[in-house]
């Protein structure tokens, strides 16, 4: 008797959790997400997006006709597509930081479509990559002292957005001087001048498409291609974003520090703001306090007064 109702007992709680497994993918009846929506996407998951009848980078064609090509830009697309948590933030993002890089790159007199690099490197965020590289370009120690940039335990100009983009710049500017290539020169910001030299040297080819390149760098190009098409046409791609739900531009007044600040919330404090906000501002900022440097002047961003909250207020 007891050996039969143990048997009975594992069986109905092996049905159960099978149960309990089964609902977790599927949803439970009924089940809604906010905002209405069910639990599993309404949106239909076909094979893949229609890919355009043509794509360029930086003013060079995508040599769509080959075969790799297109399925490697069908790749990256559908990852990015479905991929919608990140994606939907980083075209929120573009929103703020895009116009600011837009005028950079056009007062330094690089291709547009290299705002969307800063997609493929840092999805717009401020991250430190395994290897030590820092900010929304990425950028490395080395380069960024070449640059003149300051690096300390005080001061991190990697974090500084304009000035690391000027520094972005300056590299795409003298890879295209090297390679006469645009998509090389944004490939070599990938996988550094040397590795794309060494692989035009072995395999006698000084095209992108037609290089053998590491997993990352092959697929850079088309990662930053993928980002460009959902950027310009969301809603084709199933993002359907209203204008005051992007983040809107940083309205800030600047002020210059020549001297040691002791405490940078009684600073902040000061202007109006606290520390809190003035490091989001200003993030190259690593202390809450400065150290006089001499003959060195700093620009700090000062949030405007309301700034903090006229979005939420807009959108009420």
């Amino acid at each position: 008797m007891k050996n039969n109702f143990r048997k009975w007992y594992l069986l109905f709680s092996l049905i159960a959790v099978s149960a309990v497994i089964l609902l977790s993918f599927t949803g439970f009846p009924g089940e809604k997400q906010p905002g209405g929506s069910s639990f599993m996407s309404d949106v239909p998951v076909s094979g893949a997006f229609r890919l355009p009848d043509s794509v360029s980078f930086a003013g060079e064609m995508m040599p769509l006709g080959n075969f790799d090509t297109r399925e490697s830009l069908d790749r990256e697309i559908i990852m990015t597509a479905y991929r919608h948590g990140s994606t939907i933030l980083i075209i929120k993002r573009a929103a703020r930081y895009f116009p600011v890089i837009e005028k950079i790159l056009e007062e330094e007199g690089i291709p547009d479509d290299f705002k969307y690099v800063a997609l493929a490197e840092s999805e717009l965020m401020n991250q430190v990559s395994p290897a030590g590289a820092v900010g929304f370009w990425q950028i490395m120690s080395a380069t960024a002292k070449e640059h003149g940039m300051e690096i300390n335990n005080e001061v991190d100009e990697r974090y500084h957005f304009e000035k690391s983009t000027r520094v972005a710049c300056d590299y795409f500017r003298k890879s295209y001087q090297k390679y006469g290539s645009w998509t090389l020169a944004a490939a070599s910001y990938n996988g550094g001048r040397n590795a794309i030299d060494e692989q035009i040297a072995i395999q006698k080819k000084n095209n992108y498409y037609d290089l053998l390149l590491s997993d990352e760098t092959a697929r850079y190009i088309f990662r930053i291609a993928a980002y460009k098409l959902i950027i310009e046409n969301p809603s084709y791609y199933g993002f359907s974003i209203r204008p005051e739900e992007m983040y809107q531009p940083l309205r800030y007044t600047e002020v210059k520090v020549d001297t040691a600040v002791t405490d940078f919330a009684r600073f902040a404090a000061g202007f109006g703001t606290n520390y809190k906000l003035l490091k989001f501002f200003n993030p190259w900022l690593r202390k809450p306090f400065l150290t006089r440097r001499t003959n060195k002047t700093y620009l700090i961003k000062i949030p405007e007064p309301g700034s903090r909250t006229e979005f939420e207020a807009d959108n009420l």
